[in-house]
Protein backbone atom coordinates (compact mmCIF):
# COMPACT_ATOMS: atom_id res chain seq x y z
CA UNK A 1 0.00 0.00 0.00
CA UNK A 2 1.28 3.59 -0.81
CA UNK A 3 -0.26 5.16 2.25
CA UNK A 4 1.63 6.39 4.86
CA UNK A 5 5.36 6.64 6.28
CA UNK A 6 7.36 4.00 8.78
CA UNK A 7 5.64 3.25 11.86
CA UNK A 8 7.80 1.84 14.98
CA UNK A 9 6.61 0.26 17.72
CA UNK A 10 7.90 2.79 20.22
CA UNK A 11 7.76 6.40 18.56
CA UNK A 12 8.52 9.37 20.04
CA UNK A 13 6.03 11.69 21.36
CA UNK A 14 5.86 15.33 21.37
CA UNK A 15 6.10 16.67 25.28
CA UNK A 16 4.00 19.31 24.30
CA UNK A 17 0.95 18.18 22.15
CA UNK A 18 -0.34 14.44 21.72
CA UNK A 19 1.27 13.99 18.62
CA UNK A 20 4.31 11.23 17.79
CA UNK A 21 6.48 10.28 15.15
CA UNK A 22 4.02 8.00 14.10
CA UNK A 23 2.38 10.47 12.87
CA UNK A 24 0.65 9.46 8.84
CA UNK A 25 1.64 13.01 7.70
CA UNK A 26 5.33 12.05 8.99
CA UNK A 27 6.20 14.55 12.13
CA UNK A 28 10.12 14.86 13.51
CA UNK A 29 10.91 16.01 17.37
CA UNK A 30 13.98 18.31 18.00
CA UNK A 31 16.36 17.45 20.76
CA UNK A 32 13.98 19.54 23.27
CA UNK A 33 11.11 17.08 22.65
CA UNK A 34 8.76 19.38 20.78
CA UNK A 35 7.50 17.98 17.46
CA UNK A 36 7.56 20.48 13.97
CA UNK A 37 3.69 20.89 14.51
CA UNK A 38 4.32 22.51 17.85
CA UNK A 39 7.44 24.64 16.43
CA UNK A 40 5.27 25.79 13.69
CA UNK A 41 2.76 26.99 15.98
CA UNK A 42 4.95 28.85 17.89
CA UNK A 43 6.10 30.99 14.64
CA UNK A 44 2.02 32.07 15.26
CA UNK A 45 3.37 34.13 18.37
CA UNK A 46 6.37 35.45 17.04
CA UNK A 47 5.32 36.80 13.16
CA UNK A 48 4.54 40.04 12.12
CA UNK A 49 0.60 39.12 11.29
CA UNK A 50 -0.06 42.93 10.22
CA UNK A 51 2.79 42.50 7.76
CA UNK A 52 1.77 39.10 6.50
CA UNK A 53 -1.83 40.89 5.80
CA UNK A 54 -0.07 43.38 3.77
CA UNK A 55 1.65 40.37 2.08
CA UNK A 56 -1.42 38.98 0.96
CA UNK A 57 -3.42 42.06 -0.25
CA UNK A 58 -0.90 43.00 -2.69
CA UNK A 59 -0.57 39.49 -3.98
CA UNK A 60 -4.55 39.16 -4.33
CA UNK A 61 -5.14 42.54 -6.01
CA UNK A 62 -2.81 41.65 -9.06
CA UNK A 63 -6.06 38.98 -9.56
CA UNK A 64 -8.72 41.45 -9.48
CA UNK A 65 -10.89 41.69 -12.27
CA UNK A 66 -10.02 45.16 -14.53
CA UNK A 67 -12.78 44.85 -16.50
CA UNK A 68 -15.48 43.22 -14.04
CA UNK A 69 -16.64 40.28 -16.88
CA UNK A 70 -14.36 37.71 -14.73
CA UNK A 71 -14.13 36.32 -11.24
CA UNK A 72 -11.18 37.90 -9.25
CA UNK A 73 -10.41 34.08 -7.73
CA UNK A 74 -12.28 30.75 -6.66
CA UNK A 75 -12.53 29.75 -3.36
CA UNK A 76 -13.58 25.87 -2.64
CA UNK A 77 -16.15 25.74 -0.03
CA UNK A 78 -18.69 23.37 1.78
CA UNK A 79 -21.00 23.18 4.19
CA UNK A 80 -18.88 23.46 7.37
CA UNK A 81 -15.32 23.72 7.99
CA UNK A 82 -13.76 27.29 7.43
CA UNK A 83 -15.65 28.07 3.94
CA UNK A 84 -17.57 30.75 6.04
CA UNK A 85 -14.19 32.17 7.08
CA UNK A 86 -12.46 32.19 3.99
CA UNK A 87 -15.53 33.43 2.28
CA UNK A 88 -15.62 36.38 4.97
CA UNK A 89 -11.90 37.00 4.54
CA UNK A 90 -11.93 36.94 0.59
CA UNK A 91 -15.06 38.83 -0.54
CA UNK A 92 -15.76 41.42 3.16
CA UNK A 93 -11.91 42.08 3.94
CA UNK A 94 -9.72 41.85 0.35
CA UNK A 95 -12.80 43.11 -1.36
CA UNK A 96 -12.71 40.00 -4.32
CA UNK A 97 -15.55 38.49 -6.21
CA UNK A 98 -15.19 35.32 -6.07
CA UNK A 99 -16.52 32.35 -7.69
CA UNK A 100 -17.26 29.58 -4.99
CA UNK A 101 -17.25 25.95 -5.89
CA UNK A 102 -17.96 22.37 -3.83
CA UNK A 103 -18.14 19.08 -4.80
CA UNK A 104 -20.93 16.95 -3.17
CA UNK A 105 -19.43 14.28 -0.75
CA UNK A 106 -23.12 12.36 -1.57
CA UNK A 107 -23.46 11.81 2.06
CA UNK A 108 -24.85 15.19 3.16
CA UNK A 109 -26.73 16.14 6.64
CA UNK A 110 -29.38 18.31 6.98
CA UNK A 111 -27.16 20.65 8.82
CA UNK A 112 -24.71 20.75 5.86
CA UNK A 113 -27.19 21.88 2.92
CA UNK A 114 -28.40 24.40 5.39
CA UNK A 115 -25.09 25.83 6.14
CA UNK A 116 -24.02 25.73 2.47
CA UNK A 117 -26.92 27.05 1.67
CA UNK A 118 -27.15 30.19 4.29
CA UNK A 119 -23.28 30.74 2.81
CA UNK A 120 -24.19 31.65 -0.61
CA UNK A 121 -27.13 34.28 0.90
CA UNK A 122 -25.41 35.84 3.27
CA UNK A 123 -22.33 36.26 0.87
CA UNK A 124 -24.57 36.88 -2.28
CA UNK A 125 -21.51 34.73 -3.95
CA UNK A 126 -22.40 32.96 -7.61
CA UNK A 127 -21.73 28.91 -6.92
CA UNK A 128 -20.97 25.80 -9.10
CA UNK A 129 -21.89 22.81 -7.61
CA UNK A 130 -20.26 19.43 -9.11
CA UNK A 131 -22.85 16.05 -9.13
CA UNK A 132 -20.38 13.22 -9.80
CA UNK A 133 -22.58 10.11 -10.98
CA UNK A 134 -23.73 8.50 -7.86
CA UNK A 135 -23.30 4.76 -9.43
CA UNK A 136 -19.74 5.69 -10.14
CA UNK A 137 -18.94 7.26 -6.46
CA UNK A 138 -20.27 3.57 -5.00
CA UNK A 139 -18.06 1.65 -7.27
CA UNK A 140 -14.93 3.49 -6.18
CA UNK A 141 -15.76 3.29 -2.70
CA UNK A 142 -16.99 -0.20 -3.56
CA UNK A 143 -12.86 -0.33 -4.28
CA UNK A 144 -11.46 2.21 -2.00
CA UNK A 145 -12.59 0.94 1.04
CA UNK A 146 -11.09 -2.68 0.76
CA UNK A 147 -7.42 -1.70 -0.99
CA UNK A 148 -7.59 1.73 0.66
CA UNK A 149 -9.12 1.51 3.90
CA UNK A 150 -10.87 4.85 2.80
CA UNK A 151 -14.95 5.57 1.80
CA UNK A 152 -13.69 9.12 1.87
CA UNK A 153 -10.66 9.21 -1.37
CA UNK A 154 -13.13 10.40 -3.47
CA UNK A 155 -14.53 13.26 -1.56
CA UNK A 156 -10.78 14.16 -0.75
CA UNK A 157 -10.11 13.65 -4.19
CA UNK A 158 -13.35 15.81 -5.70
CA UNK A 159 -13.01 19.02 -3.39
CA UNK A 160 -9.30 18.92 -4.11
CA UNK A 161 -9.34 18.95 -8.00
CA UNK A 162 -12.84 20.14 -9.10
CA UNK A 163 -11.41 24.00 -8.01
CA UNK A 164 -8.29 23.28 -10.23
CA UNK A 165 -10.39 22.22 -13.14
CA UNK A 166 -12.69 25.26 -12.79
CA UNK A 167 -9.55 27.62 -12.78
CA UNK A 168 -8.29 26.20 -16.06
CA UNK A 169 -12.06 25.68 -18.08
CA UNK A 170 -12.98 29.09 -16.64
CA UNK A 171 -9.70 31.27 -16.78
CA UNK A 172 -9.36 31.83 -13.18
CA UNK A 173 -5.47 32.07 -12.14
CA UNK A 174 -6.17 32.25 -8.53
CA UNK A 175 -7.50 29.69 -6.27
CA UNK A 176 -7.67 31.01 -2.46
CA UNK A 177 -8.02 28.06 0.22
CA UNK A 178 -7.87 27.81 3.80
CA UNK A 179 -5.30 26.08 6.20
CA UNK A 180 -2.40 23.95 4.79
CA UNK A 181 -3.56 20.79 6.92
CA UNK A 182 0.35 19.32 6.92
CA UNK A 183 1.44 22.89 8.21
CA UNK A 184 -1.00 22.70 11.10
CA UNK A 185 -0.86 19.75 12.23
CA UNK A 186 3.08 18.76 11.66
CA UNK A 187 4.53 21.51 10.70
CA UNK A 188 5.84 20.71 6.48
CA UNK A 189 6.79 24.10 6.18
CA UNK A 190 7.40 27.69 7.83
CA UNK A 191 4.63 30.00 7.14
CA UNK A 192 7.39 32.30 5.40
CA UNK A 193 7.62 29.45 2.71
CA UNK A 194 4.37 30.65 2.14
CA UNK A 195 3.73 26.77 0.40
CA UNK A 196 1.14 26.43 -2.01
CA UNK A 197 -0.77 23.75 -3.46
CA UNK A 198 0.96 21.17 -5.79
CA UNK A 199 -0.03 18.01 -7.90
CA UNK A 200 2.16 15.64 -5.88
CA UNK A 201 1.10 17.25 -1.95
CA UNK A 202 -2.76 16.27 -3.20
CA UNK A 203 -1.43 12.68 -4.40
CA UNK A 204 1.04 11.90 -1.83
CA UNK A 205 -1.33 13.13 1.20
CA UNK A 206 -4.75 13.65 0.50
CA UNK A 207 -5.01 10.89 -2.04
CA UNK A 208 -3.02 7.74 0.25
CA UNK A 209 -0.50 7.92 -3.07
CA UNK A 210 -3.29 7.13 -5.86
CA UNK A 211 -4.63 9.38 -8.62
CA UNK A 212 -7.62 8.55 -10.28
CA UNK A 213 -5.83 6.28 -13.01
CA UNK A 214 -4.31 3.86 -10.32
CA UNK A 215 -7.33 2.67 -8.96
CA UNK A 216 -8.32 0.89 -12.57
CA UNK A 217 -7.14 -2.27 -12.11
CA UNK A 218 -8.02 -5.96 -13.98
CA UNK A 219 -9.51 -6.75 -10.77
CA UNK A 220 -12.22 -3.99 -10.18
CA UNK A 221 -15.11 -2.74 -12.34
CA UNK A 222 -13.90 0.13 -12.39
CA UNK A 223 -13.65 2.02 -16.24
CA UNK A 224 -12.97 5.17 -17.58
CA UNK A 225 -15.88 7.03 -17.26
CA UNK A 226 -15.78 6.20 -13.63
CA UNK A 227 -12.88 8.34 -12.46
CA UNK A 228 -12.01 10.87 -15.69
CA UNK A 229 -13.93 13.54 -13.44
CA UNK A 230 -11.17 13.16 -10.85
CA UNK A 231 -8.25 13.72 -12.92
CA UNK A 232 -5.99 16.69 -12.63
CA UNK A 233 -5.22 19.13 -14.99
CA UNK A 234 -2.29 18.64 -17.13
CA UNK A 235 0.86 20.99 -16.22
CA UNK A 236 0.27 22.50 -19.78
CA UNK A 237 -3.01 23.82 -19.23
CA UNK A 238 -2.04 24.85 -15.67
CA UNK A 239 0.95 26.70 -16.79
CA UNK A 240 -1.03 28.62 -19.38
CA UNK A 241 -3.68 29.69 -17.67
CA UNK A 242 -1.16 30.83 -14.51
CA UNK A 243 -3.19 28.38 -11.96
CA UNK A 244 -1.58 28.61 -8.33
CA UNK A 245 -3.92 27.68 -4.90
CA UNK A 246 -2.49 29.97 -2.04
CA UNK A 247 -3.57 29.13 1.36
CA UNK A 248 -4.77 31.96 3.95
CA UNK A 249 -3.21 30.26 6.91
CA UNK A 250 0.15 31.81 5.66
CA UNK A 251 -1.02 34.95 6.26
CA UNK A 252 -3.37 35.36 8.97
CA UNK A 253 -3.00 33.79 12.45
CA UNK A 254 -5.05 30.74 12.19
CA UNK A 255 -7.41 29.41 14.76
CA UNK A 256 -10.84 27.45 13.80
CA UNK A 257 -12.66 27.48 16.94
CA UNK A 258 -12.15 31.66 17.19
CA UNK A 259 -12.82 31.63 13.57
CA UNK A 260 -15.68 29.29 13.85
CA UNK A 261 -17.11 31.45 16.78
CA UNK A 262 -17.32 34.53 14.92
CA UNK A 263 -18.60 33.40 11.72
CA UNK A 264 -21.77 31.64 13.95
CA UNK A 265 -22.06 35.54 15.49
CA UNK A 266 -21.63 37.32 11.88
CA UNK A 267 -23.39 35.43 9.45
CA UNK A 268 -25.55 32.28 11.34
CA UNK A 269 -23.09 29.42 11.02
CA UNK A 270 -24.60 26.25 12.95
CA UNK A 271 -22.55 23.46 14.65
CA UNK A 272 -23.66 20.76 16.07
CA UNK A 273 -22.71 17.68 18.98
CA UNK A 274 -20.48 14.92 17.77
CA UNK A 275 -20.41 11.53 19.62
CA UNK A 276 -16.92 10.60 18.81
CA UNK A 277 -15.40 14.79 19.48
CA UNK A 278 -16.25 17.49 21.74
CA UNK A 279 -15.39 19.86 19.11
CA UNK A 280 -18.80 20.99 17.61
CA UNK A 281 -17.83 22.90 14.57
CA UNK A 282 -16.04 20.81 11.73
CA UNK A 283 -17.54 18.44 9.47
CA UNK A 284 -21.04 19.25 10.80
CA UNK A 285 -21.69 18.09 6.85
CA UNK A 286 -20.93 14.90 6.27
CA UNK A 287 -22.49 11.62 7.91
CA UNK A 288 -19.79 9.72 8.09
CA UNK A 289 -16.72 11.85 8.49
CA UNK A 290 -16.56 11.78 12.22
CA UNK A 291 -18.29 8.21 12.48
CA UNK A 292 -17.46 5.54 10.04
CA UNK A 293 -14.39 7.47 8.51
CA UNK A 294 -13.08 8.73 11.89
CA UNK A 295 -13.19 4.77 13.53
CA UNK A 296 -11.22 3.93 10.18
CA UNK A 297 -8.60 6.23 11.32
CA UNK A 298 -8.68 5.20 14.66
CA UNK A 299 -8.00 1.08 13.28
CA UNK A 300 -5.00 2.11 10.41
CA UNK A 301 -3.64 5.10 12.96
CA UNK A 302 -4.26 4.45 16.31
CA UNK A 303 -5.83 8.03 17.03
CA UNK A 304 -9.20 9.63 15.73
CA UNK A 305 -10.30 13.10 15.45
CA UNK A 306 -10.73 14.22 18.74
CA UNK A 307 -6.86 13.64 19.12
CA UNK A 308 -6.57 16.18 16.89
CA UNK A 309 -9.28 18.50 17.79
CA UNK A 310 -7.32 18.09 21.40
CA UNK A 311 -3.44 19.03 19.88
CA UNK A 312 -5.41 21.99 18.55
CA UNK A 313 -6.86 23.63 21.84
CA UNK A 314 -3.21 22.24 23.93
CA UNK A 315 -1.45 24.55 21.31
CA UNK A 316 -3.93 27.34 21.76
CA UNK A 317 -2.80 26.79 25.62
CA UNK A 318 -6.72 26.33 25.98
CA UNK A 319 -6.12 23.04 27.56
CA UNK A 320 -3.68 21.19 29.39
CA UNK A 321 -1.78 18.52 27.81
CA UNK A 322 -3.49 15.98 30.83
CA UNK A 323 -6.76 17.38 30.48
CA UNK A 324 -6.25 16.60 26.67
CA UNK A 325 -5.06 13.51 27.34
CA UNK A 326 -8.32 12.87 29.22
CA UNK A 327 -10.57 14.00 26.03
CA UNK A 328 -9.37 11.25 24.06
CA UNK A 329 -9.42 8.74 26.49
CA UNK A 330 -13.30 9.56 26.70
CA UNK A 331 -14.41 10.22 23.04
CA UNK A 332 -11.86 7.73 21.35
CA UNK A 333 -13.89 4.84 21.74
CA UNK A 334 -16.80 5.70 21.31
CA UNK A 335 -19.44 4.14 18.71
CA UNK A 336 -19.91 5.27 15.48
CA UNK A 337 -23.41 5.96 13.96
CA UNK A 338 -24.90 5.00 10.69
CA UNK A 339 -22.99 2.16 9.41
CA UNK A 340 -26.14 -0.05 9.26
CA UNK A 341 -27.12 3.08 6.81
CA UNK A 342 -23.97 3.37 4.95
CA UNK A 343 -24.08 -0.68 4.58
CA UNK A 344 -27.45 -0.69 2.99
CA UNK A 345 -26.29 2.43 0.55
CA UNK A 346 -22.82 0.06 -0.54
CA UNK A 347 -25.50 -2.87 -0.58
CA UNK A 348 -22.83 -4.85 1.70
CA UNK A 349 -23.76 -6.92 4.87
CA UNK A 350 -23.16 -4.88 8.19
CA UNK A 351 -20.70 -8.17 9.47
CA UNK A 352 -19.15 -7.72 6.26
CA UNK A 353 -18.83 -3.99 6.45
CA UNK A 354 -16.85 -4.60 9.77
CA UNK A 355 -14.75 -7.98 8.66
CA UNK A 356 -13.43 -5.03 5.61
CA UNK A 357 -12.60 -2.74 8.72
CA UNK A 358 -11.15 -5.16 10.30
CA UNK A 359 -8.62 -5.77 8.01
CA UNK A 360 -7.22 -2.59 7.99
CA UNK A 361 -6.39 -2.31 12.12
CA UNK A 362 -2.88 -1.90 12.28
CA UNK A 363 -0.79 -4.23 14.34
CA UNK A 364 0.58 -1.14 15.70
CA UNK A 365 -2.30 -0.59 17.65
CA UNK A 366 -4.44 -3.70 17.85
CA UNK A 367 -4.14 -6.95 19.25
CA UNK A 368 -7.10 -9.74 18.34
CA UNK A 369 -6.84 -12.00 21.18
CA UNK A 370 -9.78 -14.28 19.87
CA UNK A 371 -11.56 -14.00 16.52
CA UNK A 372 -13.70 -10.19 16.73
CA UNK A 373 -11.92 -9.80 19.92
CA UNK A 374 -9.61 -6.75 19.76
CA UNK A 375 -7.79 -4.85 22.38
CA UNK A 376 -6.31 -1.29 21.82
CA UNK A 377 -2.81 -1.21 22.84
CA UNK A 378 -2.27 2.42 22.82
CA UNK A 379 -2.83 3.50 26.41
CA UNK A 380 -4.47 6.92 26.41
CA UNK A 381 -5.44 7.01 30.16
CA UNK A 382 -4.55 10.09 31.65
CA UNK A 383 -5.81 12.33 34.96
CA UNK A 384 -9.41 13.68 34.83
CA UNK A 385 -9.37 17.29 33.62
CA UNK A 386 -12.43 19.63 32.97
CA UNK A 387 -12.91 21.00 29.72
CA UNK A 388 -14.99 23.82 28.42
CA UNK A 389 -15.64 25.71 25.24
CA UNK A 390 -16.83 29.13 25.71
CA UNK A 391 -19.52 30.78 23.59
CA UNK A 392 -20.20 27.09 21.99
CA UNK A 393 -23.46 27.13 20.06
CA UNK A 394 -25.45 23.55 19.72
CA UNK A 395 -27.75 22.67 16.96
CA UNK A 396 -30.20 19.85 17.48
CA UNK A 397 -30.11 18.59 13.87
CA UNK A 398 -30.63 15.74 12.47
CA UNK A 399 -27.14 14.74 12.13
CA UNK A 400 -27.70 13.94 16.17
CA UNK A 401 -30.26 10.85 15.62
CA UNK A 402 -30.16 7.32 15.23
CA UNK A 403 -33.20 7.12 13.27
CA UNK A 404 -31.75 9.16 10.25
CA UNK A 405 -33.14 6.59 7.42
CA UNK A 406 -31.55 7.98 3.79
CA UNK A 407 -28.54 9.70 2.60
CA UNK A 408 -29.39 13.21 1.69
CA UNK A 409 -27.74 13.18 -2.06
CA UNK A 410 -28.56 16.56 -3.26
CA UNK A 411 -29.50 19.57 -0.90
CA UNK A 412 -32.40 21.57 -2.88
CA UNK A 413 -31.97 24.77 -0.97
CA UNK A 414 -32.75 26.55 2.44
CA UNK A 415 -36.26 28.44 2.39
Amino acid sequence: MKEGINKSENPQSCKICLYDTNHPLGLTINSDGICSGCQFHEEKDTLDWAERFKRLQTLTSRYKSKNKKNYDCIVPISGANDSYFIVHIVKNILGMNPLLVSYNKYFNTPLGIRNLSNLRIKFDCDILIQNINPISVKKIVRNTLPHLGSLYWHCIAGQTVFPVQTAVHKKIPLIIWGAHQGNEQVGMFKHEHEVEMTRRYRKDHDLMGYEADDLITTFNDLEEMDIWQYRYPDDHDLKKIGVRGIYLGNFIRWDPKAQHELMIEKYGYESCKFSRTFDTYDHTDYYNFMNLHDKLKLYKHGYSKVLDHATREIRHKRITREQGLSLVSKYHAKSSLYEDLFSEWLEIDVNALQFVLNHHRSPLFWQENSPGEWVFKRNLDSKQGNYKIEKTFINNSDLNRNSVTKYITVGKGYP
